[in-house]
């Protein structure tokens, strides 16, 4: 024992040196030559709905995981899914990744996993499920609201600080879904077809980002198929890609459910097997642990000789490095709960991550001493938005809304004017049209005696919105709200649109209104964030991280019909090993033009392009240069705060290569982007961008590789895709 125990301590003791010390990866090997293949096997699955095991005879502590990626989720009973009524699991709902994304603010995304990973760490977890890098592929996609957008390089570069945030504090984040679970509708059953080209440039990107920038420590499989195999067993993408091209060493945890195949899981690179068909420990079901496909049939195949015991070692081995670097990690931060810090960071994400859409003939900011009658309608100015949702739905300690924080600046009435029912995972509520039209009556009714009204409205967490197992039914706001913003609009023309979601949406009243914000889900501090942009005392400065499409029908992918979303059912597919065929398929027939590019390429004006976001103030952007170095590009700038708030802008580098005009190149791409700090008015700040040549390659299909073209590049600094303000043109040979 006392060998076992000095082995732990100096492996524990290597931690810091990384992931690729030779001692620490020499004592995971001594530790192995003491286990039993039991013990090794028992490291590979769970042992209730949230934990996997250790080996105690060794001293080795488990595994405890919980659902991320905005906060703690409530705890849950040890093998069902029932609420475990704990009164000291509430906590701080921070924003939506989403809304993080919308901030392009890096040091705030740090920020982000110092503060809810501190969090993780009070209440005794390992392993944060999340962030999530899917792709914003379509705005119906009911958990885009997890993930951070449709360009993979602003994805990929907001998940790294959260990432390394997380991990400085002995908390292992499990970057999800990889990969293509880029829609909720057949998520379990639907196979992806995808060129290799849009695989590599588009959707493995951000992942790859995490990997070589953040070195995450667990990563989650998806539920779909990808060549007809399961993506938590899917041995191409995650044995050959993520662990031999890209030499992780993390642990590749399944989704709850999601591994179907004893062979395919062993094979495929899953380590640890989660969540597959059991309520467990007191046999609520005859499905028990032992029976999972990496437990008893994974011993009895290794003891028949049919699969060698080097392959559960080298997972075992994998599942033991992230305990070391968690739950065994004596760096690993005892943390809080409910801290005013969180609480302040909460906020300051909300606020940075505010989108201003529209702000005709300056309505905003509001001077609320000077607005006279002022009424706030709609379910979203007092409903919980931290509720539903599906696995990312939190149990808070307080959450201030909209109206609450507003009432605190003014006198101010307030009508419902709809109603959505309850946040049900599954399903959606029957609701009542008779309570619909009254609560709209209501509404339009005070709205005539009003001098300004504040819609708060926009998309839940009920399911058929921003839900997990379920997509978005339409593109248009839900519950009748077009109708009832049009016809408040009708009554009184002194209208501002305040939406929360994680989705772009139709906004066929734009017109009609003086002013639009979009808010994501702001989390805790909602209320507050949003008074503070709304009074002025923050300027908005986030951008959009996804297009908003005038129709839904300019979406690149739309023109190809059904195949290419949600995907054709009953296609002929020939069964994998374990037997299994695909439910449905689905084709990504707009391949790398995803979003913006799309829209380029197709010469479709959005109506609000990725990366646009209006201020309170204005910038003037000074002449740019660029100059190349050794292996990479540096483009430099001067920002001016040219307004009369303070203020902060987002700089974004477009770069189109030099075969930007083939069909099969995009127009530009976003290669670099900063954020400047707090400008006053007259302020100026100098950015400077780095761009490597390795991010200027595209794959080649042809040769299964990434492939650099000399030439001039055009590299075009912009406040959004749409809006270049300079564009220098550079010869590079690689």
């Amino acid at each position: 024992m006392k060998k076992v125990l000095t082995t732990l301590l100096l492996a524990i003791a290597c931690l810091g040196a990384g992931a690729q010390n030779q001692a620490t990866e020499e004592r995971i090997g001594d530790i192995l030559s003491q286990m039993s293949l039991h013990e090794k096997i028992l490291l590979l699955h769970a042992q209730s709905k949230f934990t996997s095991p250790g080996v105690p005879r060794l001293g080795i502590r488990q595994l405890s995981m919980s659902d991320g990626p905005h906060g703690v989720r409530a705890e849950l009973e040890w093998n069902s899914w029932r609420s475990a009524r704990w009164t000291n699991d509430s906590i701080v709902a921070f924003p939506s990744l989403s809304c993080l994304a919308a901030s392009w603010n890096r040091e705030l995304s740090a920020l982000y996993g110092s503060a809810v990973s501190e969090e993780f760490a009070f209440r005794g977890k390992d392993v944060l499920l999340g962030p999530g890098v899917n792709i914003a592929r379509t705005p119906l996609n009911g958990r885009a609201f997890e993930y951070m957008g449709e360009d993979p390089l602003l994805a990929g570069e907001m998940a790294v600080p959260y990432i390394i945030a997380a991990q400085e504090n002995g908390i292992a984040c499990c970057l999800k879904h990889f990969v293509l679970n880029d829609q909720e509708t057949d998520r379990f059953g639907v196979n992806v077809n995808v060129s290799e080209r849009a695989l590599r440039e588009i959707y493995l990107a951000p992942f790859k980002m995490a990997v070589d920038k953040a070195h995450v420590w667990s990563i989650m499989g998806s539920y779909n198929y990808y060549k007809g195999v399961h993506g938590c067993q899917n041995g191409w993408l995650i044995n050959d890609i993520l662990k031999d091209e890209w030499q992780w060493d993390g642990a590749l945890i399944s989704d709850w459910g999601g591994t179907t195949d004893t062979p395919q899981a062993t094979f495929g690179g899953l380590d640890i097997e989660m969540g597959t068909y059991t309520d467990g420990k007191e046999r609520e079901s005859p499905f028990g642990y032992e029976d999972y496909f990496l437990a008893d049939k994974l011993e009895a195949l290794v003891l028949s000789g049919d699969i060698p015991e080097s392959v559960v070692d080298e997972k075992a081995a994998r599942v033991l490095r992230l305990i070391l670097r968690t739950s065994m990690n004596p760096q690993k931060v005892i943390g809080a709960q409910c801290s005013e810090a969180h609480y302040e960071a909460c906020r300051r994400i909300g606020e940075e991550g505010i989108v201003l859409l529209k702000n005709e003939a300056s309505a905003l900011p509001l001077s609320l001493d000077k607005c006279g009658r002022i009424l706030v309608v709609g379910e979203n100015a007092t409903r919980s938005l931290t509720e539903g949702g599906g696995s990312s739905e939190l149990k808070t300690r307080r959450d201030i809304s909209p109206l609450e924080a507003l009432q605190r600046l003014g006198k101010i009435d307030y009508a419902q004017g709809y109603y959505s029912g309850n946040p049900i995972y599954d399903r959606q509520e029957q609701l009542d049209p008779s309570r619909q039209e009254a609560l709209m009556q209501e509404a339009l009714s005070k709205a005539r005696e009003a001098d300004l009204v504040i819609f708060v409205g926009g998309l839940n967490k009920n399911h058929g919105q921003d839900c997990e197992n379920g997509d978005r039914e339409s593109y248009d706001l839900p519950f009748g709200q077009n109708e009832l913003i049009s016809r408040l609009a009708e009554i009184q023309n002194n209208i501002i649109v305040v939406t929360f979601g994680g989705n772009a949406y139709a906004t066929p009243w734009i017109s009609k209104v003086k002013a639009l914000l979009h808010c994501w889900y702001l989390g805790s501090e909602a209320g507050e964030a949003l008074a503070n942009v709304l009074s002025g005392k923050v300027t908005p400065s986030g951008k959009l991280p996804v297009t908003f499409a005038r129709r839904y029908e300019d979406y690149p992918y739309v023109k190809f019909g059904e195949r290419a979303y949600p995907g054709l059912r009953d296609v002929p597919a020939t069964p994998n090993s374990a037997g299994e065929i695909p439910s449905s398929q689905v084709w990504y027939d707009e391949g790398i033009f995803v979003g913006y590019r799309g829209f380029e390429k197709s010469r479709c004006e959005a109506q609000f392009p990725f990366g646009y976001g209006l201020s309170y103030t204005t910038f003037e952007y000074g002449n740019a240069s660029v100059k190349t170095e050794s292996d990479s590009v540096r483009v430099t700038l001067e920002v001016t705060n040219t307004g009369a708030f303070n203020g902060k802008e987002i700089v974004q580098v477009y770069v189109s290569a030099p075969g930007a005009k083939r069909k099969d190149m995009p127009l530009k791409e976003l290669k670099a982007f900063a954020k400047t700090g707090l400008l006053e008015p007259g302020g100026r700040e100098t950015l400077s961008m780095t761009i490597p040549f390795s991010d200027l390659t595209y794959w080649n299909e042809t040769t299964h590789g990434w492939k650099a073209e000399s030439g001039t590049y055009i590299f075009s600094i912009g406040a959004s895709s749409a809006d270049i303000r300079q564009s220098i043109k550079e010869k590079i040979l690689f």
